[in-house]
This record gives structure tokens, sequence and C-alpha cells, in this order.
């Protein structure tokens, strides 16, 4: 019986850690309305031109996009690669992804990502 009890609070404080007000927001994989929030068919997948235009490896890009899709949302609010701000998130990924338990090449992958949406969207940062 303690053991149910103790199941029950550890997948309770993991639920409440990704909680509004609770240390982190649910993931809105919805559209929104300013534009800074989408859908996940608005998230471009990478591929050989994205590759070219960034001058960063396929295998890169593509691992950036799936440590993007499926960790940040965790816990943040779902935005747009292209909506993101490049100096903001130099500063903030070294302690998200140690908060993720994810490598430090992980960090660099989805830099890498986010950079190549925005320059395959024309964008300079």
């Amino acid at each position: 019986m303690k053991l149910k009890q103790a199941v029950f609070l550890g997948c309770a404080l993991v639920l409440a850690g990704c909680a509004p007000g609770g240390g982190g927001q649910v993931a809105d994989m919805g559209g929104g309305d300013d534009g800074s929030v989408g859908g996940i068919s608005e998230v471009p997948n990478p591929d050989a031109t994205m590759a070219k235009l960034s001058g960063k490896p396929l295998s890169q890009l593509q691992r950036g996009h799936e440590v993007y899709m499926l960790n940040c949302g965790q816990c943040h609010a779902y935005q747009l690669p292209e909506k993101v701000d490049i100096m903001d998130w130099e500063d903030a990924m070294p302690k998200m992804i140690g908060h993720a338990g994810l490598e430090s090449s992980d960090e660099t992958a989805v830099l890498a990502y986010v950079k190549a949406v925005k320059k395959v969207k024309g964008q300079e940062f």
C-alpha cells in the first residue's frame, strides 16, 4: 500500500511541476492569436535545403528539431522557431538543457535548428 502512495505522490509532483503556476506551463500545441504560438504542422522539418542554407549537417538539424518538439514544450508555452529570440535562448539554454537532463550536444542542435529555421525564413539574428 505504501508503494502505491509513493508512486501516486511522485506522479503528482511531476505533474505539478509542469502545471501553470507550478514552475512551468503546460505546452500549448494549438494555434495562437499573436503568431508566436502555432500548431505542430507549422514547425518546419529539417531538409537538405535548410542544411545547405544554414551550413549545418542535416543530422544535427534533425536532432535539434526532435529535441525542440519533444522536450521544450514539456514545460513551456509552445513557440514557433522563427519567433524565438536567439539571444534570450543562448542565455537560457544551458540551464534548460541541464534541467531536462539532456546533453550539451542537444543544446547545440536545438540552437542550430532554430537558427536554420530563421535563415530559411529570411530572418537575421
